[in-house]
C-alpha cells in the first residue's frame, strides 16, 4: 500500500501554545494550517506517523531510524514540562527499513545511540495530530551529511518498506525554512534567505520533487535552512507517483520561515522517478567533463582508480607535459561526489621527485586517507569530480588585508600547528571566514600568536 499522504511542517517550539504564552498569536495561519494538517491526518486515520527530523539523532555518514520499542518527549526544555509524549513505535516498519537497507548495502539502521528522549522536530508535529488523532505508531528518522541523492534514495526504500508491510503510513517532513529572512531573526539576513523560501515553496508548491535536487549545498548553508534533506526523503518516499500538492500557508515574520504543504499520491508516473533522472543526468555531465580533463586532472583519476581498484601506485606515464615531469610543485587533489566534498589532501611545498610523482601520490591520499571521510569504494568511482591544485610558493603576509578569496590561498602558523586553506572555494567568501576555518583545520585558536601566509594556485579541473 503506498503512503496515504506527505506533509512538510515547520517545528519552532513557539507555536505551542504553553511554550509560546501568546507569542505564537503572530504565526496564527502557521498554526491554521497545521490544525488541517491534523485533521487530515485524523480522517486518513493511519497505522503509521513516519516523521523525518533534523534534530533527531545524526551522522554525517549513516541515517538513524527509532530504536527500541517507544520513547518519551517533553517541552521541559521549553519551559513547559507539562506537555508529555509516550509514543511507540512501529518496530515491524522499522525492521522492514532496516532489513532493505541491509541488502542494498545502504547506511540506515537502528545502529548507534538510542535517542531515548523525542526531539522538538518531532514533538511539535505530534503536539497537533495528537489534538485530532491518537493512533498510529511512529517511525522517526534522522538525516545525515550524505547527499541529497542518499537522502532521495532512503526515502524510496521507506516507500518499499510501506509497501511490503501493508502499513497505513503519512510521511511528515519536519523542518523550518531559512533562519536568515531578517535582520531582527536569530541569525540575521542574507539575501539568500527570501530567495531560498520563495525557491523552495514554489518547488513543493507544485509538487516539483526533481527541482529539489537544484539546491546547492552552499546556497542552503548561506540560507541556513534546516528542512530540505527532511523534503528530501519525502519526496523520495512517494518517488514515480503523480502528487497532488497544495501550499497551506508561508510566514517569515519571526525571521524564520514556516512553510506548510500537502502531498496526496495519485496514479504512477515513471516520469516522476527524479533520483533516476537526477542521476542520468549528473553521469552525462560527468561524462562530458571527463572528456574535457586535461592531463595533471587524468593522472589523479588514473592514479585512484588504479589504487582503489587494485592496490597499484600508478608509473609517471611517459607521455606527460613537460610541467609535470620537468618541475618540483605541491599539489592539492579535491574529490566531490554528488556535489559534496569526498576528499581532499596534498602537499604544501614538495615532497616528490617530480609533480606528476606528487598528483600520484596526492590523489591516492585524497581518496583512501582523508580522516575525515572513509576509504572511496570502486562504486563510487563513476560518480567523482576531481580537481588539482598546483601551488605557488607561499609568501609571509602582514595583514588580512593582503588576501583575497578568490586569488589567494592562506596558511595560517603558531609553533608547529599549521592550517591551509585553497583559495575560490563555494562558500568561502570572506577573508574572515578563510583564516578562521585554516586556524582550526590546523587547531590554532583566536588567542594564539600566529602568522599569515599568502599562495597562489593553479586549478586544473
Amino acid at each position: 500500500m503506498p503512503i496515504l499522504a506527505a506533509f512538510a511542517v515547520p517545528h519552532p517550539p513557539m507555536i505551542v501554545p504553553e511554550v509560546g504564552r501568546g507569542s505564537q498569536a503572530q504565526v496564527e495561519k502557521t498554526i491554521s494550517a497545521y490544525r488541517q494538517v491534523a485533521q487530515q491526518i485524523a480522517d486518513l486515520k493511519p497505522d503509521t506517523i513516519l516523521i523525518s527530523s533534523p534534530h533527531a539523532t545524526m551522522y554525517m555518514d549513516y541515517f538513524h531510524i527509532s530504536k527500541g520499542e517507544s520513547a518519551r518527549g517533553s517541552f521541559a526544555d521549553f519551559r513547559a514540562p507539562q506537555v508529555v509524549f509516550n509514543e511507540k513505535y512501529d518496530t515491524k516498519l522499522v525492521g522492514m527499513i532496516e532489513y532493505l537497507a541491509e541488502t542494498r548495502d545502504f547506511p540506515a539502521g537502528t545502529l548507534g545511540e538510542r535517542e531515548r528522549r523525542l526531539d522538538h522536530g518531532t514533538m511539535v508535529p505530534l503536539y497537533f495530530i495528537r489534538q485530532k488523532y491518537q493512533g498510529g505508531k511512529l517511525v522517526r528518522i534522522g538525516l545525515s551529511g550524505l547527499p541529497l541523492s542518499s537522502h532521495y534514495e532512503l526515502g524510496r526504500i521507506i516507500k518499499e518498506a510501506v509497501d511490503q508491510t501493508g502499513s497505513r503510513a503519512v510521511f511528515i517532513a519536519s523542518g523550518d525554512l531559512s533562519h536568515k529572512l531578517q535582520d531582527y531573526g536569530p541569525y540575521g539576513f542574507a539575501p539568500e534567505g527570501p530567495d531560498y523560501d520563495a525557491r523552495i515553496m514554489d518547488v513543493l508548491g507544485r509538487g516539483a520533487f526533481g527541482e529539489l535536487f537544484d539546491f546547492s549545498d552552499s546556497f542552503c548553508e548561506k540560507a541556513a535552512e534546516c528542512g530540505h534533506r527532511s523534503f528530501v526523503i519525502m519526496a523520495g518516499a512517494m518517488d514515480g507517483q503523480k502528487v497532488k500538492a497544495e501550499e497551506l500557508s508561508h510566514e517569515d515574520v519571526t525571521g524564520v520561515g514556516y512553510g506548510i504543504c500537502t502531498f496526496y499520491p495519485e496514479e504512477d508516473d515513471p516520469d516522476r522517478c527524479f533520483l533516476n533522472i537526477y542521476m542520468d543526468r549528473q553521469q552525462e555531465q560527468l561524462q562530458k567533463q571527463r572528456e574535457e580533463e586535461d592531463a595533471y586532472v587524468t593522472l589523479a583519476r588514473q592514479s585512484l582508480e588504479s589504487y582503489i581498484l587494485h592496490k597499484k601506485t600508478i608509473q609517471v606515464p611517459k607521455d606527460l607535459p613537460k610541467d609535470l615531469t620537468g618541475r618540483r610543485a605541491g599539489a592539492f587533489v579535491s574529490i566531490h561526489e554528488h556535489g559534496k566534498l569526498r576528499g581532499c589532501i596534498g602537499t604544501i611545498l614538495p615532497t616528490r621527485s617530480s609533480l606528476a610523482q606528487e598528483i600520484i601520490h596526492n590523489a591516492i591520499s585524497a581518496s583512501t586517507r582523508d580522516p575525515r571521510f572513509s576509504p572511496i569504494t570502486p562504486e563510487e568511482l563513476p560518480w567523482l569530480e576531481l580537481n588539482v591544485d598546483v601551488l605557488g610558493e607561499p609568501e609571509k603576509i602582514d595583514s588580512p588585508d593582503q588576501l583575497d578569496v578568490k586569488r589567494y590561498g592562506v596558511i595560517v602558523s603558531c609553533g608547529r600547528k599549521r592550517g591551509l586553506l585553497l583559495p575560490d572555494l563555494d562558500g568561502v567568501d570572506t577573508v574572515e571566514q578563510q583564516i578562521e576555518i585554516a586556524m582550526s583545520k590546523g587547531g590554532i585558536s583566536e588567542h594564539d600568536p600566529y602568522t599569515l601566509e599568502r599562495f597562489e594556485v593553479i586549478r586544473h579541473r
